[in-house]
């Protein structure tokens, strides 16, 4: 699951959390925010039906594969402190989460399409590789293009909510300054991760 392009919508009312940013899926989710299916009588879900839960909104959020979120959950096991936290930390120094934090693009999946057509630099490179994880003192900026500025110009500054306070933004490039590391408290997912730490350890 890399790039999830069914409708966005479901998997909000899946998870009961708005993972999708985009307008019609938080309208959805509005209208409707009981999980999809006949509105039968539910069990109560199982230890480990929460637990999976949990992780497929770490999955959904950050645009993950299955593989992907291992790989980043055994890195996590081997640097010191906390799993849980340095697994969502991570997931935050993503090339694609940082474009998006930054309120650059609206939504992950509109920051990872740019990146991955070679709208971004990183120190003056042209990446295409949206799984990147920047370092303190990273900048990352939009290709010399007249067309390109000109787009995220108009998308820049329109949603500051999610702005992380790692990051500092320049909206005259537009130009995004790594000004240090991210810790659990820019994390911007409500998520319980002790259980999905539990769940990726069977």
């Amino acid at each position: 699951m890399g790039r999830y392009t069914g409708p966005k919508a479901r998997i909000n009312r899946r998870l009961g959390f708005q993972v999708y940013e985009d307008a019609g899926a938080r309208k959805a989710f509005d209208r409707r925010p009981n999980p999809p299916g006949p509105p039968a009588r539910r069990r109560k879900v199982s230890n480990y039906g929460l637990a999976l839960i949990e992780k497929q909104k770490i999955k959904y959020y950050y645009g993950l594969r299955e593989k992907q979120l291992r790989t980043l959950f055994d890195k996590a096991r081997r640097m010191p402190g906390n799993t849980g936290e340095n697994l969502l930390t991570l997931c935050e120094r993503r090339l694609d989460n940082v474009v998006r934090r930054s309120g650059m693009t609206l939504t992950r999946p509109q920051a990872r399409q740019g990146i991955a057509h070679r709208h971004f630099q990183v120190n003056g490179r042209t990446v295409k590789t949206p799984s990147i994880l920047v370092r303190p003192g990273d900048i990352i900026t939009v290709r010399n293009r007249p067309n390109l500025k000109r787009m995220y110009e108009g998308v820049a500054g329109s949603d500051v909510t999610q702005r992380a306070e790692f990051l500092s933004f320049d909206q005259s490039g537009p130009r995004i300054t790594v000004t240090a590391m991210p810790d659990f408290g820019d994390v911007s997912l409500p998520v319980d991760v002790g259980s999905v730490v539990a769940f990726l350890s069977r």
